[in-house]
């Protein structure tokens, strides 16, 4: 599928770089008032916001066009299909994907490893075969493996982290000797920040033969991402973290592995030919995609592939290493006592910042925030093992986005220092 040129969205963003009072505008949800406070989002690692050209999108799909994708030889049929493989084009061209076919639609990117544990591991993985991880990943990215091994009986192993959140690569060059057949990892991790050395990571697991799969749920949001350059098998990611709908997100893979690959789920859209006793298989990505599939969500997607396109996601890199910088820099100085966690380098994460105030456990401290209508997020993150690793019961975190601000900072800082007081 040749990937096209689209034209501008109809957003305060298009053409304008990064200015994040104007990117603002475009999020309607950030008008709204949080008992008595305007709304300060600072949970975007867990999902993100929708820009309203994302918002428009869907809208204009379900009143205009709504119908099933590939089969409908009528008007609005034929339209849904084609701003549904559009939007495909428009993911493959945000990622750098050689081929849009690479591209298949996932509801996350949870559902996007999962297929590549069913499909590729179940047909790879045999007794006493190695799997390596990390000790920072998502639970998304360690229990379709766990669940793999227990099955074929390989085993698993793990990079560990230094105590300031970074990879111990001495250990992983000795855990590849081990000649594993996968090495899967985050790019960015959720909980820390932490951005890992994708292409060195790559060509070192390469260099022992093994495939590598990265989760890129927390990295394509927020840094330029090109799949071509970083040399990964299997890349993932969700949409919801990106501005786009939820139930929406995409696994890039390289054409002679999908091709090997038997489907994941089975039914309709994913064959060509059935017959009573067996049936052919459709080509990539439509294999991969059994059943009628979330439409809107992947035309939004798309949309939200363009937004930041336009915004440019050198200049979204550039705003949240700002972002973390002060944060870096104004929480301890503001709020006594404050607990960091992850690297001290705006240049080594992304837009995380995970926290702690003594004596007072994360989830009181994120109610009381909510009262100035500040969110952030409390708990573990889905990564218990790293929280384990830290020695942490669980921590706060503020994440940020393209419409965060400096002054989103000062209140988070100026909340922290009422939750000391409230808690004495």
């Amino acid at each position: 599928m040749a990937i096209q040129t689209e034209p501008a969205a109809n957003s305060a963003a298009a053409t304008r770089g990064l200015d994040p009072a104007v990117v603002r505008r475009d999020f309607p949800i950030l008008e709204q008032v949080i008992n008595g406070h305007p709304l300060i989002y600072l949970d975007s690692a867990s999902t993100s916001q929708k820009p309203q050209v994302v918002l428009d999108a869907i809208d204009t799909y379900y009143r205009e066009y709504n119908a099933n994708v590939h089969r409908g030889i009528y008007t609005i049929g034929e339209k849904a299909t084609a701003e549904y493989e559009r939007a495909r084009a428009k993911v493959a061209r945000f990622i750098n994907a050689p081929d849009a076919h690479e591209v298949v639609f996932t509801r996350n990117a949870t559902e996007a490893i999962n297929l590549v544990a069913y499909s590729w591991g179940r047909q790879n993985i045999n007794r006493g075969d190695a799997i390596v991880l990390t000790e920072m990943e998502h639970h998304a990215n360690l229990v379709p493996w766990q669940l793999l091994v227990q099955e074929r009986d390989g085993d698993l192993e793990f990079i560990p982290v230094t105590d300031d959140g970074i990879l111990r690569l001495e250990v992983f060059e000795v855990l590849l000797k081990l000649r594993p057949k996968l090495v899967a990892f985050t790019h960015v991790s959720n909980t820390l920040g932490t951005i890992n050395p994708v292409r060195e990571m790559v060509e070192m697991a390469h260099a022992v033969g093994a495939l590598v799969l990265v989760d890129g749920a927390q990295a394509v949001p927020h840094v330029p991402v090109d799949v071509q350059e970083l040399g990964a098998d299997f890349y993932a990611f969700s949409g919801h973290k990106m501005l786009a709908p939820m139930g929406s997100g995409a696994l890039w893979a390289r054409r002679e592995l999908l091709e090997a690959m038997p489907p994941f789920l089975s039914g309709g859209e994913m064959i060509r030919e059935v017959h009573l006793r067996r049936s052919d298989f459709n080509d990539i990505p439509w294999k991969f995609e059994a059943g009628t599939p979330a439409v809107g969500d992947a035309i939004g997607l798309g949309v939200a592939a363009e937004y930041l396109g336009e915004i440019g996601m050198a200049n979204v890199r550039e705003h949240e290493r700002d972002l973390v910088g002060y944060a870096l820099a104004q929480l301890p100085a503001r709020v006594p006592g404050i607990e960091l966690y992850g690297p001290m380098s705006a240049d080594l994460r992304g837009g995380v910042v995970p926290f702690n105030v003594p004596g007072i456990h994360p989830h009181d401290v994120a109610q009381v925030l909510d009262r100035f209508g500040i969110a952030v997020r409390a708990g573990h993150h889905c990564t218990m093992p790293l929280h384990e690793r830290l020695d942490l019961a669980a921590t706060a975190r503020a994440s940020f986005q393209v419409y965060s601000t400096r002054a989103d900072i000062d209140a988070l800082c100026d909340g922290l220092v009422e939750v000391q007081r409230v808690f004495g």
